[in-house]
Order: structure tokens, then C-alpha cells, then sequence
């Protein structure tokens, strides 16, 4: 008997609910906060190490957030020139913006500062990289098909905001390194035909570098751009919770049910314990390994640049399109348009919208208006996996070419072969990444078949009665062959006849051919092995049996 029970009888008077009871029940009340704790907390998440980048995304923002509240207490983001007389002896009676001396200031007098200033940009790296490592991830698998296709918008759109913030950051300290950097995007504004002056003017406040860039860009990135992410972030988890993550194929696992943990205890508990483990590893990056030490570089001057000047790694791609572009300028008019740097501006955000806009390309062409809650592998979707691969291999193309000067250096090469090899394999990397990748899955493909026909290989040999050598199999089990076949392989769209039975010519828009070419290179023939069947598995095991 409780101890509540043995307290309430006749002439006892019953004490009520605890006083935790009544809060509870008082927040129910008014926000249900019971209903939707019994019908969201115990959500059911498939486990899969490949989910992990996205915890990585999550956490390193939630750090990023925590680390640059702390940060904005001791920067001053002033462009007020003043003569620095801190305790960094090299540094003494040297002019600089009150930005740069608050960033040296953080980082030798502050206590705890430089640990939280490289915590921040360690932080921030792994946080672009966990966002194109997890968008990979999706795309591979086909995770943005109906009904995600919105939750792959603001992942992308994430990415982009990570990518102008980290820029932003980058930014703020004035230094010798992020002045260079704000001089490139200076350069790459002025560039834009007919308002790239008045844009510059505009953003700098005058003529470059003016004082009126560091408040803004503080602006922006301690405001602007995290709310707009921190928004994004929320709308991406409250997606993920209402149309339930995907799976891989399994046994008993179909598009209607989810196969895991629940959220809470299990998954929660989990997810806390990867939390604290991320942020272990960033300060221990933090204490041990150093990055952007701005004391070392100096204040930024207009007429002074650092040999090796490199941004951080996710903006190589931009520094390549830049580098290894020819000097290209057309005078028309009176007006210099320069090329060079024009045309690099412009196709950076154009293969970046080229992945966006992929669900939606890929949606009209298959004509697929199902739900898809199981995930491809990689394997089974060729002509869609051999995209991203050489998507990957221009973005790791492009970076060597944003570093040739590095590579050039460190590997005694030429900078001017280094250039040249990135001008070529521009064109032909990615093609032959395709379709390298392509012929790889097909191959794979054909290794699932004879594995659900054939059974995995032993390494027994055995000797049949009239004399023949044969390789033992041993039979895949039931789950297994389930895994390799539950694929579905869909069929290319076609045009059908163009002359109907009256011998009348049909109308077909260029729109439906292009797309009826465009699924037969997806799903044709030669896009894809057919999968085995039970009628070829039971034909091959109804005979000798040896295999």
C-alpha cells in the first residue's frame, strides 16, 4: 500500500495533488502540453550512422550560437582607427581599427578568449561541412523526393546562409587575412555590369574600405542572417518530426511504418550524450590546434596583401572560379565590363541552384507524385549518384585551383601548369566522374543479383561426382535477400507513336520529349541491371542444388 493510501481513510483528509502535479496540469491546461508530449515524445527514429551529420549540423549551431553570444560581450565592431598599447609586445604603437585590437584583446586578455574564438571558428567549419556531407547524404539516398522536397529547400538554403555567414565572421576581425578577403568581394561586386559601382558604395559606405563595413557586416551576422537560420532550423525539425525520417529497406519496413527508438527515453538520451561528445572534440580543436591567429597577420592595410592568402575551406570553390578564370574584359560604350571576374560571380550561384532545384528536375521527369519514406542506395539510382559524384569532384577541382599557389609551392609545381590542369579538368573531370561512378553502380548492381541467385562465396571447393570443380555458395538469408531486391526499378517515360491509327501526325511539345529523353537515360536500359526475381531464384535452386 502507497504511503498516500495509508494516509487517506475515514476522517483522513486527502492532501490533493503534489504541487509538480498541479503545474502540470495548469501548462496542459493551456498550452497541451500533455497531448503533444504523448504523441511526439515517443516518435520512432531508425537508427543508421549516416544520420549522425545531421546531429553534427545541429550541435555545431546550437555551439556556434553559445560561443558567439560570449564573443559579442568583448568585440567592438568599430572601424575608429586608434594606436594599440596592449600587452602583445609585436603589436605596440601599431595603427589599427578598434575591431582588430578587440580581437587581439580576446585572444591574449581575455580569459578564456582565444579558447572560445577558435572553439567559434572550428565550430563554424564543421558546420558547413556537417550541412554538404548530410546534403549528400539525402541526395544520395533520395531522402528529398515527396513529401520532403520543402525540408531539402531550407536545407539548401541553409547552406547558403552558412556559407555568406561564415564569410561574414570571417570578416569582422580586420586583419591582414579578412581584409584581403573583403577587398576579393569588393572586386567581385564592382564587377557586376552597370550597378556594381553603386552597389559598392552602397555596402561600403563610399570608397572602399570606409569604416561603415565592419558595424554592417556585425550586423548581419550576429542578427540577421542566425535569426533567419535559427528559423530555418526550427521549420527543418518540426518537417522531420511531422513526416518521419527516412529508413533504409529491411524486413518490415514499408513506406507507412518507421522501424527504431523511440525519441524519448532512447533517442534523446542518445542525442545528449553526442552533444557533449561534438563539443568535447571542438574544444579540444580549440585548445591544441590554432586557427586564424590574427595577432600573427597583422592589421589589414589597402595596400598591403599576404602571400597564401586562402579563405576557409568551404569558400575555395568561389577563389577557384576566380583564379582560374582568363582575364577576359570587353569595352562597350565607355565601360570596362570585366569577365574575368564577372563570369565566375555569376556561375558559383548558378551550380549551387543547379542542386537545389535537382528535386524538382528530377520529380517532373519521373512524373512521381507517390510518398517516399524508404531510402535509396546509391547503388540503385546510377544516373542520379554519378550526378552527385561530379558535382563533388568540380567542387574538389575548383579548390584545387582556389590554392594553386599553394599547391604550387608545396609541391615545387608550376602555378601556371597547376592553373592550366584546373581550366582542363573543369570540363572533363566531372563528365568522367559520371561515368566512372555510373559504370561503378551498375557493376555493384550486378554483384547484388548473382549474391540474391547464387548465395555469398564460400571459398570451399567441392568436386562433383563427374569430376567437375564447383565453388560452394552459401545461401543469403531471407532478411538479406529481402535488403538487395526491395528496390523498386521504375520504367522510362515514353512519347508513344507520333502518327495515330489515322495516320494523322500527334502534337508532341519539345517539353514531353526532352523529358521522355531525360527518363530514358535515367531508367533506361542501360541505366540499370534488372533486379532478381523469385521465379529466376526458384528456377536455379530447383536443380543440382551445388550452387
Amino acid at each position: 500500500m502507497s504511503e498516500r493510501a495509508r494516509n487517506t481513510g475515514p476522517g483522513t483528509r486527502d492532501p490533493g495533488p503534489g504541487k509538480g502535479e498541479r503545474v502540470a496540469d495548469w501548462a496542459d491546461g493551456r498550452l497541451g502540453v500533455h497531448t503533444l508530449a504523448k504523441t511526439q515524445m515517443r516518435k520512432v527514429f531508425p537508427d543508421h550512422w549516416s544520420f549522425m551529420f545531421g546531429e553534427i549540423c545541429l550541435y555545431s549551431f546550437l555551439i556556434l550560437i553559445l560561443t558567439g553570444v560570449w564573443l559579442t560581450l568583448f568585440f567592438e565592431p568599430s572601424g575608429l582607427e586608434v594606436e594599440y598599447n596592449g600587452s602583445y609586445e609585436p603589436l605596440k604603437g601599431v595603427v589599427m581599427t578598434r575591431a582588430y585590437e578587440s580581437t587581439v584583446d580576446i585572444s591574449m586578455e581575455v580569459r578564456g578568449g582565444l579558447l572560445i574564438r577558435q572553439i567559434h571558428h572550428w565550430a563554424a567549419l564543421v558546420f558547413v561541412a556537417g550541412m554538404l556531407v548530410h546534403m549528400m547524404r539525402v541526395f544520395f539516398t533520395g531522402a528529398f523526393r515527396k513529401p520532403r522536397e520543402l525540408n531539402w529547400v531550407f536545407g539548401w538554403t541553409l547552406l547558403m546562409l552558412g556559407l555568406i555567414t561564415g564569410l561574414t565572421g570571417y570578416s569582422l576581425p580586420d586583419d591582414l587575412l579578412s581584409g584581403t578577403g573583403i577587398r576579393f568581394a569588393q572586386g567581385a561586386i564592382l564587377s557586376i555590369p552597370v550597378i556594381g559601382t553603386y552597389l559598392s558604395f552602397f555596402l561600403f559606405g563610399g570608397e572602399f574600405p570606409g569604416h561603415d563595413i565592419i558595424p554592417r557586416l556585425f550586423a548581419v551576422h550576429v542578427l540577421l542572417l542566425p535569426g533567419i537560420m535559427l528559423g530555418l532550423v526550427v521549420a527543418h525539425l518540426i518537417l522531420v518530426f511531422y513526416h518521419k525520417h527516412t529508413q533504409f529497406a529491411g524486413p518490415g519496413r514499408t513506406e507507412k511504418n518507421v522501424v527504431g527508438a523511440p525519441f524519448l527515453p532512447i533517442y534523446i538520451a542518445k542525442a545528449g550524450g553526442f552533444f557533449f561528445l561534438l563539443f568535447g572534440v571542438l574544444a579540444m580543436m580549440g585548445a591544441v590546434a590554432t586557427i586564424n591567429p590574427v595577432w600573427a597577420l597583422g592589421p589589414y592595410r589597402p595596400d598591403l596583401v599576404g602571400t597564401g592568402a586562402q579563405p576557409d575551406w568551404y569558400l575555395g570553390f568561389s577563389e577557384g572560379l576566380i583564379r582560374v578564370m582568363p582575364s577576359w574584359e570587353i569595352n562597350a560604350w565607355g565601360h570596362t565590363l570585366q569577365l574575368g571576374v564577372f563570369i565566375p560571380f555569376a556561375l558559383f550561384p548558378l551550380i549551387m541552384a543547379a542542386i537545389g532545384a535537382y528535386p524538382f528536375i528530377e520529380s517532373w521527369v519521373t512524373k512521381d507524385r507517390r510518398e517516399h519514406h524508404i531510402a535509396d542506395r546509391p547503388r540503385n539510382a546510377p544516373v542520379r549518384t554519378g550526378l552527385g559524384v561530379a558535382w563533388l569532384t568540380l567542387y574538389g577541382v575548383l579548390m584545387v585551383g582556389g590554392g594553386n599557389d599553394l599547391w604550387a609551392t608545396h609541391f615545387h609545381l608550376s602555378i601556371n601548369a597547376i592553373t592550366w590542369f584546373v581550366r582542363v579538368a573543369f570540363f572533363v573531370a566531372p563528365p568522367l566522374a559520371f561515368v566512372v561512378t555510373h559504370r561503378i553502380c551498375l557493376g555493384l548492381q550486378r554483384r547484388d543479383r548473382d549474391k540474391v541467385l547464387h548465395g555469398r562465396e564460400s571459398g570451399i571447393i567441392k568436386r562433383l561426382p563427374h569430376g567437375e570443380y564447383v565453388e560452394v555458395h552459401e545461401p543469403l538469408s531471407q532478411a538479406e535477400r529481402y535488403r538487395l531486391t526491395a528496390h523498386e526499378q521504375p520504367q522510362p517515360h515514353e512519347v508513344g507513336p507520333l502518327v495515330d491509327a489515322n495516320g494523322v501526325a500527334r502534337k508532341v511539345p519539345r517539353s514531353e520529349r526532352l523529358r521522355a529523353r531525360l527518363s530514358r537515360a535515367m531508367y533506361g536500359p542501360g541505366a540499370q541491371v534488372p533486379k532478381a526475381t523469385a521465379e529466376e531464384y526458384r528456377r536455379i535452386h530447383s536443380g543440382d542444388g551445388h550452387h
